[in-house]
């Protein structure tokens, strides 16, 4: 009788749920290949048969945060205003990187010095990229901002991780309000910079 298959889908899932939740309560510093194990009920090796090594693993959860990003993104409806529209993804990026400042982290910067992310990876997050893109480009194209959907992008995106990090570091004030409103006036000041003339 043949040895049931131990390497399953079900124990793939298993372990990048594991590896996200260690990410998230122990950080960086925390991460490790037999943490994960443990915390998926398996063992080192079949983590390592999975996906090679640490690097791997981490290509998967980086592949699992675009995923969720992407998600949450698609989730959004679109309305007849494109700045609205727009606002609303910078809002959307922001309560992603608030429930996942770890992932986040992993996601937006080279966090790992061993870690190169593979096709797949680049796939979702180039998925994610094209969403923003889309987005600026309903702005360019109804004339409620004037520059290259691209290049425009680039910046949303950055403004949008800049506010997130000063926001998780409790440098964007104390209060809801205060923070909400100095969110407000990060994505005005640049929209508003970017109107046509």
């Amino acid at each position: 009788m043949p040895r049931p298959k131990q390497r399953t889908a079900e124990l793939r899932d298993r372990i990048i749920d594991a590896a996200m939740t260690i990410l998230a309560n122990d950080g960086v510093t925390g991460f490790t290949t037999r943490k994960v194990a443990s915390g998926a009920g398996t063992s080192t090796p079949a983590v390592y048969e999975l996906f090679g090594d640490k690097s791997g693993l981490l290509r998967e959860v980086l592949f699992r945060g675009f995923e969720l990003l992407g998600a949450r993104l698609r989730a959004l409806t679109e309305s007849d205003d494109p700045r609205a529209d727009l606002v609303a993804v910078v809002q959307a990026f922001r309560r992603f990187v608030r429930a996942n400042p770890v992932l986040a982290q992993l996601m937006f910067s080279q966090t790992f010095a061993d870690f190169d992310p593979g096709p797949d990876e680049q796939r979702a997050g180039a998925a994610v990229r094209e969403f923003v893109v889309a987005r600026v480009r309903r702005c360019t194209d109804t004339g409620v901002i004037a520059g290259d959907p691209v290049d425009i992008a680039h910046v949303v995106v950055a403004l949008a991780q800049g506010l997130a990090a000063q926001e998780a570091g409790r440098w964007l004030g104390t209060s809801k309000a205060s923070v909400d409103r100095r969110w407000a006036l990060g994505i005005g000041a640049l929209l508003d910079g970017l109107r046509r003339a």
